[in-house]
Formats: structure tokens, sequence, C-alpha cells
């Protein structure tokens, strides 16, 4: 019993071990606080929990809905980047095409120029070669006269006469030369 007493008396000066009043008021504090934080805290932690988790949740929904949009830009911006593609490439074949009709075409019109000035130059030629030769034929028509005049010791100035022997003369020579020729 001293044993007991001891201990009993050790125990109730021991500073771990609280006094009994002392233990109810701290049980009783606790239940009160318990009950506060329970009923008033403790819904408000969990609707301000619940409205982050909402919050969180629709965060993470908007962010895939908007990855998905994103997707879906970028393989329509990828779509509409062949299709551009392949028009620009149509483009460029339609002008290469319409490039080398036209350049067939300015050959055709430069060839057709070229026979049209080569044909105009022949006549020309043929024209001028005309002229010449009928200068030439009245030229030396003219000569012929007056050194047949001459020769002959008449004059021969009358321009019928003259003509027919002039004419006589070069139709000779050029049967003459005909005959050569061949």
């Amino acid at each position: 019993m001293v044993i007991k007493a001891a201990t009993l008396l050790a125990a109730e000066s021991s500073p771990l071990m609280p006094h009994k009043y002392e233990l109810v008021v701290g049980i009783f504090a606790f239940l009160v606080v318990f009950l506060v934080v329970g009923k008033l805290l403790v819904p408000r932690i969990q609707k301000t929990l619940a409205e982050r988790t909402d919050a969180i949740e629709g965060g993470i929904k908007r962010a895939e809905e908007a990855q998905a949009e994103a997707q879906a830009l970028q393989k329509r911006y990828q779509e509409q980047l062949e299709e551009a593609r392949r028009e620009a490439a149509r483009l460029r074949e339609e002008a290469r095409e319409q490039a080398a009709q036209i350049k067939a075409e300015l050959r055709e019109e430069a060839q057709a120029e070229a026979r049209r000035l080569v044909e105009a130059a022949h006549a020309q030629i043929e024209a001028d070669r005309q002229a010449a030769f009928a200068q030439l034929r009245a030229e030396i028509g003219r000569l012929s006269t007056e050194l047949a005049g001459r020769i002959v010791g008449e004059s021969l100035e009358d321009e019928v006469r003259q003509s027919r022997i002039v004419d006589r003369f070069l139709d000779e020579l050029e049967n003459s030369n005909a005959q050569a020729v061949r």
C-alpha cells in the first residue's frame, strides 16, 4: 500500500499526468472545437475542395477539348497545305503547257513572218529585176538605134520603127541566149 500510495502520490504530482479537472475541461474544449470545426468549417472546406475539384476537372476537360480542337485545326491546316501544294503543282504544269503553246505559236508566227518577208523580198527582187530589165532594154534600144543610125547614116528617130527594130533585135538576142544555155 505504501507503494501504491507513493505511486499515486507520484502520479498526482507528475508533470506528465494532468489533473482530472484539466482532463475534463480539455475533453470538453476538444468536443466544442470538434463540433464547431465539424459543423461549420468542414462543410466549407468540402465545398471549397469540391469547387477546386470541379475547376481542376473542368480545366482538364477544357484542356482536352482545346487539345482536340488544336489537333483538328492542325489536321485541317495540313489538308489545306496539301491542297495548296497540289494546286500550285497544277498551276505550274498549266503554266508550262501554256508556255510551250505560246512558244509554238510564236515560232509559227515567226516562221510565217519569215516566209512572208522572203516572199516579199523575192517579189521585190523580181519586180526590181523586171524594172531593170525594162530599163536596160530601153537603154539598149536607144543605144542600138543610135548606133544603127550612125552605121546606116540615116536617122532612125521614128518611135514606132525604132521600137519594132529594138524589140526584134532583143527577141533574137534572147532566143540566141536561150539556145546557148541549152
